[in-house]
C-alpha cells in the first residue's frame, strides 16, 4: 500500500468506547481506559510463526475473528516473520475496515522498530543484503549496529516508520516501540547508550508531530526484569528522564512493553526500580507514573497453556484451559493494560477470548494465588 492511499485515522476517545460498547455486556471487565482510551485486556500478538503464506493467512484470518469477537489490541513488529506480520494485520484491517466491520478509530495498533529485518523472505546471503539495502542506502551507518543486529539511530528509526506504515497500509501508527534498546549494552557504554537512547526519542517525537505516530515506548525484553548491577538492566526514570529532555513535559512517551506471566513474576515482585529513593517493581512505578503497560509472553510462547498445577488452577473460577488461567493472571494484575497473546489460530482467538467473559481476578483472590504460588514452589 504506497503513502497515497494509506488508511487514515487512529484510534480515539470516542471510537474505543463505540467499540467497547458492542463487547462490554458479554465480557465484563475485559475494557481498560488508558489514555483516554477503551482498549480491551487481551491484545493480539503476531511473533511466532514461519514466514510463509499460509501463515500470513493464519494471522490474517485471526486478526479479523478478534476484532470481531472483541479484540482492540494489536501488537507486531518489522522484523515479526520478516515484515509478513504486519503485512498480515493490514491485510485484515484494510478488508474489516473497507467491509465496514469495524472503523479505524475503534482499534489501537502498535508496532516495534529496532532491529533488522529482511522483506519477506530470507536472502542467501544476509550480509550482502544489509550492505545493498542499509548501508549502501545510507539509512545505516556501520558503527550504529550492535550485536550485528540492533540499530536506533533517527535515520533508520525514520525509515521503519516508513516501512512499517506501508506494512500497515496506516496512515497513523498508535503506538511505536522502540524494540529491545537493552540490546545496544553489548556494544556501547553506558553514557553512549543514553546519548542513543535521546536521539532516538527526539525521531520519535518528531514523528508524532508529523502525525506518522501517535505515542511511543519502549519493548523490552530483560532491561526492566533484572536488577540494577545488571549489564542489560535499564532505569526506566532515567528513560523518562530523557523523553522529557526531548519533549518536554509534555512528552510523547506513554507505554511500556515487557514479559510477565506466571513463570516469570519479576514486573510485580522485584524491586528492579527506583522511584523517590526508593526500591519498586517497574510495574508499581508504570502505575505510578500512568504509563500504559503491555504484557508480552502472557502464556509464553505457549508452555503456559498446559500442565499448571492443581493448586494454581483451582484459583481461576470459570476458566477451562490453563491457557485461559495464564492470560486471567496476568489481566489481573494491577496496573497491566493489556495481556499480548500469540494468536495465528482463529481457534485460538476463540479460546483465548473466553478468558475475557469471566472478570478478571480481584485483589483478594489475587493476593491468594499468590500465596498459592509461593507455597508450591516451596
Amino acid at each position: 500500500m504506497t503513502a497515497t492511499n494509506l488508511i487514515p485515522g487512529y484510534a480515539t476517545p470516542e471510537g474505543t468506547t463505540r467499540f467497547r460498547r458492542r463487547f462490554g455486556d458479554r465480557l465484563p471487565g475485559h475494557f481498560r481506559q488508558a489514555e483516554g482510551l477503551w482498549l480491551s485486556s487481551i491484545g493480539l500478538g503476531t511473533y511466532l510463526g514461519e514466514p510463509t503464506d499460509a501463515y500470513d493467512a493464519l494471522y490474517s484470518a485471526a486478526v479479523t475473528r478478534a476484532m470481531e469477537e472483541g479484540i482492540n489490541v494489536l501488537d507486531s513488529a518489522a522484523n515479526y516473520r520478516h515484515q509478513r506480520s504486519e503485512r498480515s494485520i493490514g491485510k485484515a484491517l484494510g478488508q474489516m475496515i473497507s467491509a465496514g466491520g469495524v472503523q479505524r478509530d475503534e482499534l489501537s495498533v502498535a508496532t516495534k522498530g529496532g532491529f533488522l529485518s529482511f522483506d519477506a523472505d530470507e536472502p542467501s546471503d544476509s550480509g550482502a543484503y544489509f550492505e545493498e539495502n542499509f548501508i549502501q542506502t545510507g539509512i545505516v551507518r556501520p558503527d550504529d549496529v550492535a550485536a550485528g543486529c540492533h540499530v536506533m539511530s533517527p535515520a533508520f528509526l525514520e525509515n521503519q516508520i516508513e516501512t512499517s506504515r506501508g506494512n500497515l497500509g496506516l496512515e497513523t501508527i498508535d503506538l511505536y516501540y522502540l524494540h529491545n534498546p537493552e540490546t545496544q549494552f553489548s556494544q556501547v557504554s553506558r553514557p553512549d547508550f543514553y546519548r542513543r537512547l535521546k536521539a532516538a526519542f527526539a525521531q520519535l517525537e518528531k514523528a508524532v508531530m508529523q502525525g506518522r505516530i501517535r505515542e511511543y515506548g519502549t519493548a523490552t525484553w530483560n532491561a526492566y526484569r533484572v536488577g540494577p548491577q545488571a549489564g542489560e538492566a535499564m532505569s526506566l526514570g532515567d528513560v523518562m528522564r530523557v523523553a522529557e529532555e526531548v519533549g518536554g513535559k509534555g512528552n510523547h512517551f506513554r507505554a511500556l512493553q515487557f514479559p510477565f506471566n506466571l513463570a516469570m513474576p519479576e514486573a510485580l515482585v522485584a524491586d528492579t526500580q527506583s522511584m523517590d529513593g526508593k526500591p519498586i517493581p517497574v510495574l508499581h512505578m508504570a502505575q505510578a507514573r500512568s504509563l500504559m503497560v503491555f504484557a508480552s509472553a502472557s502464556i509464553l510462547q505457549g508452555q503456559l497453556a498446559a500442565g499448571l498445577p492443581q493448586e494454581i488452577q483451582e484459583h481461576f473460577p470459570g476458566l477451562r484451559t490453563d491457557a485461559q488461567r495464564a492470560i486471567q493472571f496476568v489481566r489481573s494484575a494491577p496496573g497491566v493494560t493489556s495481556a499480548l497473546v500469540g494468536m495465528s489460530r482463529t481457534q485460538h482467538v476463540n479460546e483465548n477470548l473466553e478468558t475475557a467473559r469471566v472478570p478478571p481476578l480481584n485483589m483478594t483472590q489475587f493476593r491468594a494465588l499468590f500465596k498459592a504460588s509461593a507455597s508450591t514452589e516451596a
